[in-house]
């Protein structure tokens, strides 16, 4: 799940692009063309590192002098004021990628660190903590890995994926039979595809797994419920729970038996880790992580 150097780049240039399209006309104009500064990102909190290639890669897009090493890995734990890197180079350049650089670093740490959390709640049953598709747009590869950063694991990838029936699918279908649909749907699938379907009540889960999909996902159910249903299945297909999945409930949720907790909050929703970029020029220090 690592992304490619060709996909960071890709991801970088048009960030770079948005943020200084014509340069950065504060640096520029204020600060002289041969000033040298050493950068640390400092951890302001405790955190999991996700995002360090990005990271890296707005200071060498911006400026291919200007060298970045990093003291922690991506999926490392770090606690509050470790340095977790070191740039070097020229103060414009370093000043025009601060932004992007920060945003991204800060965001998949965010995520990663989120993921970590989630995992240890569930530490001791058999349940994996996996993402959604509830990801910002064009930053999925990114998210997803940082979800992986953080010891979870992720759900399909794109629509093109995988089979997944929904209530709106099933909405649309009506009073359709239900197993003679889905049976039907498998027919015209290559063998390898995966198929889950969604439950949303008991009532409807015989019918379903009649069909024999793949996985089963029980949507916001109950403790009580989700009990009942993975009794009921038996193992005999995966068991996937999702909504209403939250650090204060996840552990009831995992312990139900059920094979996947799937939570959107992990990115739909995550706070960004405070990480800050600190500048010394001389003896002053500049506190980067104030900066708007």
């Amino acid at each position: 799940m690592k992304p490619s150097q060709s996909d960071i780049d890709r991801l970088i240039r048009a960030a770079l692009d948005e943020d200084a399209p014509w340069g950065d006309l504060t640096s520029q104009t204020l600060l002289p063309a041969e000033a040298t500064v050493t950068a640390h990102l400092v951890a302001r909190e405790p955190g999991v590192l996700c995002g360090s290639d990005l990271f890296r890669a707005a200071f060498t897009l911006t400026d291919p002098t200007v060298t970045t090493h990093f003291h922690v890995a991506d999926a490392d734990t770090f606690a509050a004021n470790t340095v977790l890197a070191t740039v070097q180079g020229s103060a414009r350049s370093i000043l025009q990628a601060e932004r992007v650089a920060l945003n991204l670093v800060q965001r998949l740490s965010g995520i990663a660190t989120l993921t970590a959390q989630y995992v240890a709640a569930v530490a001791g049953t058999n349940a994996r903590i996996t993402d959604t598709r509830k990801t910002t747009p064009t930053l999925r590869l990114f998210e997803r890995y940082a979800v992986c950063c953080g010891g979870g694991h992720n759900h399909r990838f794109s629509l093109s994926d995988a089979v997944m029936v929904k209530d709106n699918h099933l909405a649309v279908l009506g009073s359709t039979d239900i197993t003679a649909a889905l049976l039907q749907l498998r027919s015209g699938l290559p063998h390898t595809t995966h198929i889950e379907v969604e439950v949303d009540r008991l009532d409807q889960l015989d019918a379903v797994l009649a069909a024999a999909p793949d996985t089963v996902l029980l949507d916001n159910f109950s403790v009580s419920d989700l009990q009942t249903a993975v009794a009921r299945i038996a193992g005999r297909v995966l068991v996937e729970a999702s909504g209403g999945v939250s650090l204060d409930t996840v552990a009831a949720i995992a312990a139900t038996g059920v094979d996947l907790v799937s939570v959107g909050a992990l990115t739909h929703s995550v706070r960004a880790l405070d990480l800050g970029l600190d500048i010394r020029a001389g003896d002053q220090p500049y506190r980067g992580s104030t900066r708007k």
